[in-house]
């Protein structure tokens, strides 16, 4: 059909819209917004069905929706103000009210030899990733434990759905597909999804094995891929380790791949490209890469005003501009974090990173008990949350809370051991020895955070104050002068700052430390 109203042509065969014979220019989701309230005319269209319809009923936010109806607007000439053509309903939804001429398009002749169904739309580039869960395969004879096949999977539907940047092709969908159409294009076509998760079973002599892939299905390559096994009589301990497992993984190996993704198309970026690019430089509390990941950040709400994950990476940016002192004026920087936040809570306060970027803003201000309301909350809405733990884990220990601290710490790295946060976490539990008055573990647990891969300036620090808790000046001397060489303008002070331990206690041992350390 080719919609008509004033200037303005809508083809809907070309996906093209024009205005006096010039192509307009139009995101696919704003022509998608523009032609469903075209061809419902007639009446009003709800936020949810254009929420299902648009989005295919994936979350988004209320500004999101917003987003999409002033674009349209501006395409086609109209404003909010004036709504002579998108009129809003308040609370209810939106119509076309403009005049509008319908032409059909002439019939397409038939093909000697009809083609494969093809889905309406192709994969969505800009939307966030998806992902379909395959039924696995079952190897073997498994008996009674043959409904493991599509249990496992489907404990694996229901915790990712908790991340909010994932969207999860429902188990009614994923379950139709075979299993062994995971590395073929059936996935893309039939299902629309970015990634597949596909699994095998095999059951021998009472040992349950699970072997795990997961594939890119633009390319159809694997990702990353992984296998678990143990007796089949703690079957239902295996399925919780490995839902907890490959939960965190995806939440590691996914972001990855789409910043690889990104970077072979930097002239092309989409809001979700920006972010996950964005989030590449963000992990590697460096000056220069930090203020990368802010900029990439940026990009993303200027192309998605009501993105709720690029406003908190803007968060932890600015977060990592007081902590680590890249700012000249870190007060702002850490007004700003808290500021970011807030955006981040107010586009969906149901996401875990926008309450974890709240909680860690709060650090900045030493508010640590407001901090950890807004860190259990994260927790909270997803349990596989590893650097939710973490973060509540170094709550604790400012608390003076060693071993609650240590418990979460520890549960931080099994869900997540290849974390870019991991010498964070060994950090923690260094520290939790340290409250529980257990020197010794605490300088091996302090040596192990400081050689971790990109641990800063101020992780070193924890080791040098650590070891010269332990009477181990040499090392504490020369974890000093590495960190001091990293950032020459580190002072006590600093540290203090950075960590405000609540106890007076642990506060005097570690002034005392600092002060050895003549910084």
């Amino acid at each position: 059909m080719i919609f008509g109203f004033g200037a303005y042509r809508l083809d809907t065969a070309t996906a093209e819209l024009r205005c006096q014979g010039a192509p307009v220019p139009v995101e696919p989701q704003v022509l998608a917004v523009l032609r469903l309230l075209i061809e419902h005319r007639d009446r009003l269209v709800t936020k949810e069905e254009l929420i299902e319809r648009v989005w295919n009923g994936r979350f988004v936010s209320d500004a999101a929706v917003s987003s999409r109806i002033k674009s349209a607007r501006q395409a086609i000439g109209d404003s909010g103000e004036a709504q002579s053509l998108i009129r809003t309903v308040p609370k209810l939804g939106f119509r076309f009210v403009g005049d509008v001429t319908v032409t059909p398009l002439p019939s397409p002749p038939v093909p000697r030899e009809a083609p494969h169904a093809a889905p309406d739309t192709p994969p969505n580039e800009s939307a966030r990733p998806s992902i379909a869960v395959l039924k696995f395969d079952l190897l073997g004879e498994p008996g009674p434990l043959a409904a493991v096949a599509e249990a496992l999977p489907h404990d694996l539907i229901v915790e990712l759905s908790r991340l909010r940047w994932l969207f999860v092709i429902a188990r009614a969908s994923s379950f139709q597909v075979p299993p062994g159409a995971a590395a073929t294009g059936t996935v893309q076509s039939v299902l629309n999804a970015r990634y597949c998760l596909s699994g095998a079973i095999e059951i021998d002599n009472r040992r349950l094995t699970v072997k795990v892939e997961l594939y890119d299905t633009s390319n159809h390559g694997v990702v990353w891929g992984d296998h678990y096994s143990g007796s089949i009589d703690a079957v239902h301990d295996i399925r919780a380790r490995i839902v907890h497992a490959v939960v965190n993984a995806l939440e590691l190996q996914i972001p990855l791949n789409e910043a690889r993704r990104a970077l072979h198309a930097p002239n092309n970026l989409d809001a979700w490209s920006s972010y996950h690019l964005g989030l590449h430089h963000m992990y590697k509390f460096d000056r220069a890469a930090n203020r990368r990941a802010a900029a990439y950040f940026e990009q993303a709400i200027a192309r998605e005003p009501g993105f709720a994950r690029a406003y908190a990476g803007l968060s932890f940016t600015h977060f990592e501009e007081a902590f680590l002192r890249f700012a000249d004026d870190t007060t702002a920087a850490a007004a700003n974090a808290a500021r970011f936040a807030e955006l981040a809570l107010e586009q969906d306060p149901l996401d875990p990173f926008c309450n974890l970027v709240m909680g860690r803003a709060l650090w900045l201000n030493a508010d640590l008990d407001t901090s950890l309301v807004w860190l259990d909350r994260a927790v909270a809405l997803n349990p596989n949350y590893a650097q939710g733990k973490y973060s509540c884990a170094w709550t604790r220990t400012m608390l003076g809370e060693g071993t609650e601290a240590q418990l979460l710490a520890d549960a931080a790295r099994d869900l997540s051991p290849l974390d870019p946060l991991l010498y964070a976490m060994l950090a923690v539990r260094a520290f939790s020895h340290t409250l529980l008055d257990q020197p010794a573990e605490a300088a091996l647990w302090a040596e192990r955070a400081a050689r971790a891969p990109r641990a800063h300036a101020l992780i070193e620090m924890i080791a040098a104050v650590i070891h010269s808790m332990n009477n181990d000046p040499a090392r504490a001397a020369g974890w000093t002068r590495s960190a001091r060489a990293r950032q020459p303008s580190l002072r006590a002070d600093d540290f203090l700052r950075a960590f405000p331990f609540r106890d007076p206690a642990v506060r005097r041992r570690v002034q005392q430390a600092l002060d050895g350390l003549h910084l």
